[in-house]
């Protein structure tokens, strides 16, 4: 874990942005620095999201689709949130959400096996109409113009126009109105065409049926299964512009829900089609005022070209960004405003890692944590799975039979000459001056250099953030209190005095100052080599001259008694020295181990939890604070320490903080003792929890004080 003093927040603000907190269920936890990371977007502050459109980004298997699957989980169970999914991706002909859906007591509709009809009078006269219009624009764009949009007009107020089979009639045979039923006919001659495609061709029974209605709008989950479909079929932009009509006039008044989220997965054959891309601009514009938040996950920004569609992209105020290729992590990084650190970390995230990014400032790496229920109703790669447990299966026998081939190869070698060509020579052809070894990899830090360089050449905003970066992978490999981390503090210095801000630069020379010269270090020759403070020599004594005779021999000189006294005290002196020097060795040992955090593993009334200790820059204080993260049995957490104390009680099936207490040290070498209480689930409020008491150590170790055993690591 990393957590850096607010006073290098100019430089290294992409890294403690995530002590932010927002409001909200719980997603997972900040890989810069461990936090529990929070947020539901429609109980944050206007002021840092005006919106609360959402856009998920990743490869295959990056976990952008069961991020959100989660989150909208937790959003309904925890915040009776409602929420409408339309699906056109899954396995076996079954969409990725049904399991989900079902688990939360929703309803899984699937293409072709329910008709919706955009001629219900449930939606409004004008509703009606720019439904109807969308759905010819998905099959005959070109059929719209003005003559055959008063026709289609004319024909929607006819009596028989229940349905789209009533409507077609009316547009083929039409009644006189204002204008004569001939030119009527001949102007809605290309609509009625299209609309055929719904009731007599390959679309037949999407919108045209015996029981033609609209879904229900009072359960918690409503998925729309597209998968059946073919990718490439205007069934998808068509039933989409339905539902989104639907979402917007009929779900949206209907519905109780304090709050609504609209889910598209794999958007990007929604907002490209130019019959859906319009309803769904207008539901962002008023997603706030109507109670909505729309969630958009497609795999890569390319997927949309350069027209409206990416300028969709560029409204969202969430985005979480799972493994992309570093070209694509490049141009999402360019469009949403990434920092460069990040859009460097994009490429290398694990499966349900993924940058996020929260208004227009916020930046963390999130990992998404999920249970064990969450785990098998968001599984998406059953068949991968089955794939690998049927290789492991055959792996036994194939490596039997490769076995056997192989010793019959053997023998059938010893009976024939091996060819000269593959003969082995009778010396080593190497002269004894030749390495018999790899060479060792080349490890001359250039990371230094780069961001003087960047300084130099006027890019600050980039060398700040590859400072933020080496600073945090040095902190990550060494500790925060060693000496590749601390050269860090110096280069930014001058940076900042490259860069003008000569404040800047005095403030974080001081804070190498204020840290002691026996263990950092500062670039004292003009080079990004570090060199270590040195203590100054002692002045050689010159030798002594005795009294000499009129003829310059020397004076024998006289026993005296204070050559004893002077060697008892020299003798003093080497046994303080070596006492002096054996404290020393012992505390540079400490020193050497340092790693400025400590952090344990524990199991208390039957719940797992962590106690972190982050030992600060200046090595004045520490921080210890106690997690537990998702485990459903914890129902109460407090820590102790020095007079001091923190607790929180679960809230809503959630934690609301976790306990944390700020310790004031004098040696940063020094352990520190705390006592942890925990209660599981049968504690109830105002009972005593269990505790244990545990020694944090600086080196990253920690001990249990009754038994002195080491305990695990977190």
């Amino acid at each position: 874990m990393i957590r850096l003093p607010s006073s290098h927040a100019a430089i290294t603000a992409p890294l403690v942005a995530s002590s932010t907190r927002f409001p909200g269920i719980p997603i997972g936890k900040s890989l810069l620095d461990g936090r529990p990371f929070h947020l539901s977007p429609v109980l944050t502050e206007d002021s840092i999201l005006p919106s609360t459109y959402c856009l998920a980004l990743g490869g295959l298997g990056s976990g952008k689709s069961t991020t959100d699957k989660i989150r909208m989980r937790r959003e309904i169970l925890h915040h009776d949130h409602q929420a409408v999914v339309i699906d056109s991706f899954g396995e076996d002909n079954t969409g990725e959400w049904g399991a989900l859906t079902h688990s939360l007591g929703g309803r899984v509709i699937e293409a072709g096996s329910f008709t919706l009809n955009p001629c219900s009078t449930q939606l409004p006269s004008e509703v009606r109409e720019q439904l109807i219009r969308s759905l010819i624009a998905a099959v005959e764009p070109g059929a719209l113009t003005y003559q055959s949009t008063h026709a289609l007009q004319h024909a929607l107020n006819h009596p028989k126009a229940t349905n789209l089979t009533g409507l077609v009639d009316a547009l083929v045979r039409p009644e006189d109105g204002r204008w004569p039923a001939t030119k009527l006919a001949e102007w809605g001659e290309g609509v009625a065409i299209g609309l055929s495609r719904y009731t007599e061709g390959s679309l037949r029974g999407l919108f045209d049926g015996q029981d033609a209605t609209l879904p229900p709008t009072d359960l918690p989950i409503l998925t729309f299964d597209f998968s059946r479909l073919d990718r490439n079929s205007p069934a998808i932009p068509s039933l989409m512009a339905a539902v989104s009509c639907w979402a917007e006039h009929v779900w949206l008044r209907q519905s109780t829900a304090v709050h609504r989220h609209l889910v598209l997965e794999e958007a990007w054959q929604i907002l490209l089609s130019p019959a859906t891309s319009e309803l769904i601009q207008r539901l962002l514009k008023n997603s706030r005022k109507a109670g909505l938040s729309l969630e958009v996950i497609m795999h890569t920004l390319s997927d949309l070209g350069d027209g409206k569609a990416r300028d969709l992209a560029r409204l969202c105020e969430v985005a979480h960004i799972g493994r992309l290729n570093p070209e694509e992590a490049a141009l999402t990084g360019a469009l949403l405003g990434l920092p460069t650190w990040a859009i460097k970390e994009i490429p290398n995230l694990e499966p349900g890692q993924a940058v996020w990014k929260v208004g227009p400032h916020y930046v963390d790496i999130i990992e998404t944590i999920r249970s064990e229920e969450e785990a098998r109703l968001t599984d998406t790669s059953s068949r991968r799975r089955q794939a690998q447990h049927a290789q492991a299966e055959q792996a036994p026998a194939a490596e039997a039979a490769a076995t056997e081939a192989d010793e019959t190869t053997d023998r059938d070698d010893q009976d024939a000459a091996v060819p000269a060509l593959f003969e082995q020579p009778a010396h080593d052809v190497r002269e004894e001056s030749d390495w018999d070894w790899d060479m060792p990899p080349n490890v001359i830090d250039h990371r230094h250099q780069d961001v003087l360089q960047a300084a130099r050449e006027g890019r600050c905003n980039e060398a700040a953030d590859l400072a933020a970066i080496g600073e945090r992978q040095d902190i990550t490999a060494h500790g925060i209190n060693s000496a590749p981390a601390a050269s860090w503090l110096t280069t930014r210095a001058q940076v900042a005095d490259l860069c003008g801000n000569p404040d800047q630069a005095v403030q974080l020379r001081a804070t190498v100052a204020r840290m002691g010269n026996d263990t950092w270090f500062e670039n004292t020759d003009g080079t990004t080599s570090p060199q270590w403070y040195h203590v100054p020599e002692p002045p050689t004594a010159p030798p002594a001259i005795g009294p000499t005779t009129h003829d310059g021999a020397s004076v024998p000189a006289r026993r005296r008694r204070w050559p004893y006294v002077a060697a008892i005290a020299v003798l003093s002196i080497a046994v303080a020295f070596v006492w002096q020097k054996a404290d020393l060795d012992q505390r540079e040992e400490k020193a050497a181990a340092y790693k400025g955090r400590s952090g344990a593993s524990l199991n208390i009334d039957g719940v797992d939890a962590d106690v972190v200790a982050q030992w600060t820059r200046g090595g004045d204080s520490v921080i210890v604070e106690l997690r537990s993260y998702f485990d459903p049995d914890a129902r109460y957490l407090r820590i102790d320490a020095s007079g001091k104390s923190a607790s929180s009680v679960r809230e809503d099936g959630w934690f609301p903080k976790d306990p944390e207490v700020v310790l004031p040290v004098t040696d940063p070498l020094a352990d520190v003792t705390v006592r942890v209480a925990i209660g599981g689930k049968s504690w109830k409020e105002g009972m005593r929890a269990p505790s244990r008491t545990i020694r944090l150590s600086p080196a990253d170790a920690a001990f249990d004080t009754e038994t002195g055993k080491q305990l695990p690591r977190n």
